[in-house]
């Protein structure tokens, strides 16, 4: 990785391992936000809430996969800053973005590939192309997904210290035309 790429662990290897139960607060803020479904082409009617299952049998998914052919847009879910780029062993080629006020950051993991272009800091809008839907690290080469996830950010930024995973599914709202 180029060296402007903060390095963050995975939600996994971070030891993530409960869900987070927003507070009023978080829920009205994310529910403000009208985040907008992150797969080009899918509506809220095709999506299933999986947050709270395992996987491995031991391990809760903390995430939701949004189910799309490979090479589908993945658009950004707000506006915000790409934080960090990665490939990781689970997550495969991975993008975080920070929020606005670096409150959270979104999760896209699966990915086929990058956006052309794509790099850290840059800013990115509600919409914007930022990757491809794929099947990358212990995803099933068969059934290529987006995995999607909000992190609840500490007064730092971090959500490997004191942050945790939020459940996505309520929050995602249909594109508009």
């Amino acid at each position: 990785l180029p060296p402007s790429v903060a390095v963050r662990p995975t939600p996994a290897a971070a030891g993530i391992t409960n869900a987070n139960v927003a507070s009023a607060d978080a829920m009205q803020s994310l529910m403000r936000r009208r985040l907008l479904i992150p797969v080009e082409g899918v509506s809220r009617s095709q999506l299933r809430d999986n947050f709270l299952e395992t996987r491995g049998g031991t391990r809760r998914h903390e995430a939701l996969d949004i189910m799309a052919p490979r090479g589908t847009p993945v658009l950004a879910t707000d506006d915000g800053r790409i934080a960090k780029l990665s490939r990781h062993p689970l997550g495969g080629i991975t993008i975080y973005e920070d929020d606005p006020q670096t409150k959270y950051a979104y999760y896209y993991a699966h990915l086929d590939h990058y956006a052309q272009g794509l790099h850290v800091d840059q800013a990115v809008r509600r919409g914007e192309v930022i990757g491809y839907v794929g099947s990358t690290g212990n995803a099933s080469r068969s059934a290529p997904h987006l995995h999607f996830t909000i992190l609840d950010l500490d007064a730092n930024g971090h959500w490997w210290t004191k942050g945790s995973a939020v459940d996505p599914y309520p929050f995602l709202v249909d594109a508009r035309p």
